[in-house]
């Protein structure tokens, strides 16, 4: 992903940074770990992102 993505994390997460942070665009969407963003990150087209929260919602 490039560095000009928006990575955004749920409000509901804690302070210690445990959590995952997520980037959207048109085609791809990204899921990296707060605590190490220079870390590896998942990609997935992002229709299937989206299908995956519509059943995991």
């Amino acid at each position: 992903m490039t560095t000009s993505v928006r990575w955004v994390k749920s409000s509901y997460s804690m302070e210690n940074g445990s959590c995952v942070e997520v980037a959207v665009t048109d085609t791809v969407t990204g899921v990296r770990d707060s605590k190490n963003a220079d870390g590896p990150v998942l990609t997935f087209p992002t229709h299937r992102w989206a299908a995956f929260l519509a059943r995991t919602s």
